[in-house]
């Protein structure tokens, strides 16, 4: 379990290097002479067949709608706990990032909407730009070590928190599909059993999982993202339960300490892997100042900024919240330029919006990749110059 909120933010830290890594890989991968080899990859034919039920895919499909799955229930878990005993438990607690991340999802919005409104293909992809991955940027962070404050990394980890709950939000909303009436009907049934359990305290990891799996598959052919599933389930695992001994433990907290190196250190480089190949040669200058990539790039870059910083300063002087202890407005600012890093649920968005067509010949990709890397340098370099507050 998380003994701290410091041990949570190093490990985010590091799974932020990774992630770097990876994308620069794909990138060599996808532009060099291993191209086929990285495209015979993606599409990697996979399936698991129960009878004459079955499911197949290719692997970049199983990567993200089964693995972004589990995924998801980690960030259900990480959610569930904040609202119920941590950062996210009371409502002086809640209110900064709250109303920061409000600010971070709906500017970068406006400003992706100015530049595509004419166009209702292109408007799919209007949530893209309103993401921020907090793996990048807690990395980013803990390279400036004491020079910001823990309350500042606490404030960006709860606004990250925050942001995913509005991607659920927004995926299940906005990015559904036809839906299948017998699915939808299984997936209530597995959700309301769930819940049984969870009000009943059992403490049998087992019968989650198998339950979890039967939400996954029925959400999966629901025409509902199948991510949404992960969270549903996070949502439904006790906090706290006792034994048959009487002794209190939290199934919540396992589950969390036991899936969070996975989902660090697998999943989401995995994740990176297969989505982040752009193909440089398939960019024209002229694509990548099209619309899309220019309401993509300046969403990241400028929205998610001006956005977190200036609901926060609102909030601030209008006594809605306060400034996070021991920090400055120009260090809220930097975190702000920092919360520009989309990168892996801008990249997961995209592939929702456009169905990961090659329309944009990839330009959309690149252009999630520009902004963040522009919000990561200049948060960074920002941060890092002004004075520290002894």
């Amino acid at each position: 379990m998380f003994t701290s909120i410091e041990e949570f933010i190093k490990k985010e830290s590091s799974s932020g290097v990774i992630l770097i890594i990876v994308t620069l890989l794909a990138l060599f991968f996808q532009n060099s002479f291993l191209t086929d080899f990285y495209t015979h990859f993606l599409h990697t034919p996979l399936q698991i067949s129960v009878g004459s039920f079955g499911i197949a895919k290719p692997l970049l499909l199983w990567v993200n709608d089964g693995l972004m799955a589990i995924f998801f229930f980690l960030v259900g878990l990480e959610i569930k706990r904040e609202v119920l005993e941590g950062e996210l438990s009371s409502k002086s607690q809640i209110a900064l990032p709250a109303i920061a991340a409000l600010g971070g999802m709906v500017t970068p919005a406006l400003i992706f909407t100015f530049f595509n409104h004419a166009d209702s293909f292109s408007m799919n992809g209007w949530a893209i730009p309103t993401a921020t991955d907090i793996a990048f940027a807690l990395g980013i962070l803990s390279l400036l070590g004491s020079r910001v404050p823990t309350s500042l990394k606490i404030f960006l980890m709860a606004l990250a928190i925050i942001d995913d709950l509005g991607a659920i939000v927004i995926i299940a909303l906005f990015y559904t599909s036809q839906l299948s009436l017998v699915s939808i009907i299984i997936a209530l049934g597995a959700i309301v059993i769930l819940a049984i359990m969870n009000q009943m305290k059992v403490i049998k990891k087992a019968a989650y999982i198998l339950l979890g799996l039967i939400l996954w598959v029925s959400v999966l052919k629901s025409g509902v993202h199948a991510t949404i599933a992960g969270v549903v389930l996070a949502f439904c695992i006790p906090l706290y339960s006792h034994t048959t001994k009487g002794e209190r433990f939290s199934m919540l907290k396992e589950m969390e300490h036991d899936l969070h190196y996975w989902v660090a250190f697998f999943i989401l480089p995995l994740f990176a892997f297969v989505n982040a190949g752009v193909d440089l040669k398939g960019v024209s200058p002229s694509a990548l100042f099209s619309d899309v990539s220019l309401g993509i790039m300046l969403g990241l870059f400028l929205g998610k900024q001006l956005g977190v910083f200036g609901f926060s300063l609102i909030a601030i002087k209008l006594g809605m919240a306060s400034l996070p202890t021991g920090s400055s407005f120009k260090q809220l600012y930097g975190v702000a330029i920092l919360t520009g890093i989309g990168f892996t649920m801008s990249l997961f968005v995209n592939t929702l919006a456009y169905n990961d067509t090659e329309l944009f010949h990839y330009a959309d990709k690149l252009a999630i990749l520009l902004g963040s890397f522009l919000s990561g340098i200049i948060g960074y370099i920002y941060l890092k110059s002004i004075p520290k507050i002894l």
